[in-house]
């Protein structure tokens, strides 16, 4: 019953140089936008002789899109095309439906330097034609009463795609007054069967972009957890047959080893404030949590049971861990106070609850649910006690979720294939990151970068 739980355990790879690779995941839209918020992102207009190479206005509307609360509509549709905020037909823009614009200009100002500039218009603002006077640096300054926010800065290149990131931050915090978590980064584990090393730890943007091999191995791998500051990975290996588990900082390549018990070590997770790891080791007979300290080493045992206790994750505050355990019968969730010790039992429905996550605001647990033979993610509220299974598939696991809360990436079968698969924490947008090549698992989703 608890091997899909224990599979974490069996594990091993060689540790090589990071290396570069094209994007090997791709966005596709399943379902969700139409419900989504109406907005434009204009092409950016360009002053100079070197095209840049990735196109601003491209990549935010795709990252607005693919936050599950915004349609950008399509170029075909827009009412106009207007060079600066002081020429847009307001009325024209409302009637399409369209709430806000997002509008720049690009200015090549030396070799491999550009300015960009951009602007975030509000539609219905923008209809009462009003303006408001503004301190600006100690100055009174007249300012459109739509602009919500405007920008201008100078980047190589290089930066364009990371800086279009930034912008989309800005615009989704801007209209919906969260953070935006676009600048973040996620690690999963590609399996390519006949490739020579065919497993591969691998980090990439949110959106598949900028991929980087870290590990590569011809024995599984899986696992990876990321430090809260983003620069380091907690994963598990099976070097020389024996379960171990370890920290690898990203930029350096450096590896630390934390475990390698006899039996179990398995599932190691950073705690919010980065000092401590938890994990499961079997190495005083039984698989129960334990909580070590990453300076000093010090292990501490969390629960002492007959049953088998896994997958630990941590509260937002560091006071709780979720973790799954058959100590019921069949897996559920408990939680466990670190404090006092007290552990209850956190979900009754369904045939059985896996790996548990909360939500960044503590107030919800994300978990893969079975029910009727089917692995689905669900949301179940603490407070209300109320479950929603959120997505519509059979074989779900490894939920992770973006640091604002406000999606969730996990692995799914998509026909024959394992692939990666987004859905919005409400449920409605839905969408696959399918490799070009290969089974795609273990995904999680950085803190901000």
């Amino acid at each position: 019953m608890m091997t899909k739980i224990l599979r974490t355990v069996f594990c091993s790879f060689l540790l090589l140089l990071g290396v570069q690779a094209h994007a090997s995941l791709e966005i596709i839209i399943t379902g969700g936008v139409d419900s989504a918020r109406p907005v434009a992102v204009l092409p950016f207009t360009f002053k100079g002789t070197t095209l840049p190479k990735e196109n601003i206005a491209e990549v935010v509307a795709a990252d607005l899109m693919r936050s599950g609360k915004f349609n950008p509509i399509p170029f075909i549709k827009m009412p106009q095309r207007p060079a600066k905020s002081s020429e847009i037909n307001f009325s024209a823009w409302a009637k399409e439906g369209v709430e806000a614009i997002v509008m720049g200009e690009v200015t090549e100002v030396g070799i491999d330097r550009y300015e960009v500039v951009f602007e975030l218009i509000d539609v219905l603002k923008g209809n009462t034609g009003a303006s408001s006077r503004m301190l600006n640096q100690g100055q009174l300054s007249t300012t459109a009463h739509y602009m919500l926010d405007s920008r201008s800065t100078t980047i190589n290149g290089s930066q364009f795609r990371q800086y279009a990131h930034r912008i989309s931050d800005i615009v989704y915090e801007k209209l919906t007054g969260e953070r935006g978590a676009f600048l973040t980064k996620i690690a999963y584990v590609l399996v390519r069967p006949n490739a020579e090393f065919p497993y591969q730890l691998v980090v990439a943007d949110y959106d598949g972009y900028n991929e980087q091999v870290l590990l590569r191995s011809k024995e599984p791998l899986m696992s990876p957890n990321w430090s809260p500051d983003g620069t380091k990975l907690a994963y598990v290996t099976f070097e020389k047959r024996q379960a171990q588990i370890y920290i690898q900082d990203i930029y350096t390549g450096r590896r630390t080893i934390l475990t390698s018990f006899p039996g179990i070590n398995s599932a190691p997770t950073w705690s919010p404030d980065g000092r401590k790891i938890a994990m499961v080791l079997s190495k005083d007979g039984n698989a129960e949590i334990y909580v070590m300290d990453v300076a000093t080493k010090a292990l501490t045992r969390v629960t002492n049971h007959r049953a088998i206790d896994t997958e630990p994750s941590w509260s937002p505050d560091g006071k709780e861990i979720v973790f799954s355990s058959e100590r019921g019968g069949n897996p559920q969730l408990y939680t466990v106070n670190l404090a006092t010790g007290d552990t209850r039992r956190l979900t009754f429905e369904g045939e059985m609850n896996l790996a548990g996550t909360f939500t960044p605001d503590g107030q919800s647990v994300v978990m893969v649910n079975r029910t009727g033979g089917r692995y689905q993610l669900a949301r179940m509220d603490r407070q209300s006690r109320f479950m929603q299974v959120l997505t519509a598939t059979n074989l779900d696991e490894s939920p992770s979720i973006a640091p604002n809360g406000s999606m969730i990436i996990y692995s799914t079968m998509h026909g024959r294939s394992q692939v990666l698969a987004l859905v919005s924490m409400d449920g409605r947008f839905k969408a696959r990151l399918p490799a070009a090549d290969g089974q795609v698992k273990s995904p999680a989703w950085s803190p901000f970068l």
